[in-house]
């Protein structure tokens, strides 16, 4: 007798990082009996190697952990390119403020607070497996495509001998986010979508395609006879908006200027690539442009 939604889920792998042991062993208990495969450990160290060595499908992580906090594992995961994809739901003593705002800036999937009820945390993991394996189609801030969207319009560039791979890249995104937070840096890559959406529909074509390699990155497939206009007008306006996001304090006393807001921009003919793969080949284009 197969239990009902089971079936789906059998082959997903969750890795529990939990140091209260009572917990742990009825979460891998509770787990294996839906179907899933389950590891659990007790220290975050041990949770970030266990990421690295056999990746999982989903992490269910305690905040309080002996040696390193959940935030410091969910940092390391977020930024290292083999784990920065797998979906993290915390696990909380209490629904403070100050952690979920902690959460939000990591990019966790979910969280649920302890004593927390074990069926609403099993629908919770079944949400994030499903939403992980579907895949994102629009960036969550900016609503602009990414994931398959993206290699959708990479792969009908590529049959076109004109078209041409333009990346706008926001350079020191990073430290502003540091300084103002994170939302802050969403406001400023909305408005950034705007001007380059802005800037595409005033030049471009109505085949042209915008979207993300990265959340700092904005990809704009078009011909070849618009890029140069097309280039010009997003970075004249960008650079005239930058001095908008900061503080008016910062702004006068110019405290900035080191790690100033810039944009960089580079084109591509997507037909002179070699022929490969299109995750192969974004791959590349991040590492290339960082």
């Amino acid at each position: 007798m197969v239990r009902e939604g089971i079936v789906s889920e059998k082959k997903s792998t969750i890795l529990v990082v939990e140091d209260d042991l009572d917990i742990a062993d009825m979460l891998n208990a509770y787990f294996r009996v839906q179907g899933y495969e389950v590891h659990t450990v007790n220290w975050g160290e041990d949770g970030v190697r266990a990421c690295l060595t056999s990746t999982p499908d989903l992490v269910i992580l305690d905040i309080r952990l002996p040696d390193i906090d959940g935030f410091e594992v969910a940092h390391r995961l977020r930024n290292n390119r083999k784990t920065k994809e797998i979906p993290i739901i915390f696990l909380t003593e209490k629904r403070e403020r100050s952690d979920r705002l902690k959460g939000l800036e990591l990019q966790a999937d979910d969280d649920i607070t302890k004593p927390f009820d074990i069926q609403e945390l099993r629908l919770r993991v079944r949400n994030a497996l499903q939403r992980s394996r579907q895949g994102s189609l629009t960036n969550p801030v900016t609503g602009m495509p990414e994931g398959s969207l993206v290699d959708e319009a990479l792969t009908v560039g590529q049959e076109h001998a004109d078209t041409v791979l333009m990346v706008v890249s926001l350079m020191n995104l990073n430290r502003f986010r540091e300084v103002y937070g994170f939302v802050a840096s969403d406001d400023l890559l909305r408005a950034v979508s705007l001007m380059v959406r802005d800037a595409v529909r005033d030049l471009g074509t109505l085949d042209d395609f915008i979207g993300h390699l990265t959340p700092a990155d904005f990809l704009i497939v078009t011909h070849q006879a618009q890029a140069a206009a097309l280039r010009e007008r997003i970075r004249k306006r960008l650079e005239q908006s930058f001095d908008y996001f900061y503080s008016d304090q910062d702004r006068e006393q110019g405290t900035f200027r080191n790690k100033q807001l810039g944009v960089q921009i580079n084109e591509l003919v997507l037909s002179t690539l070699p022929e490969r793969d299109i995750p192969h080949m974004k791959s590349e284009l991040e590492q290339f442009y960082h």
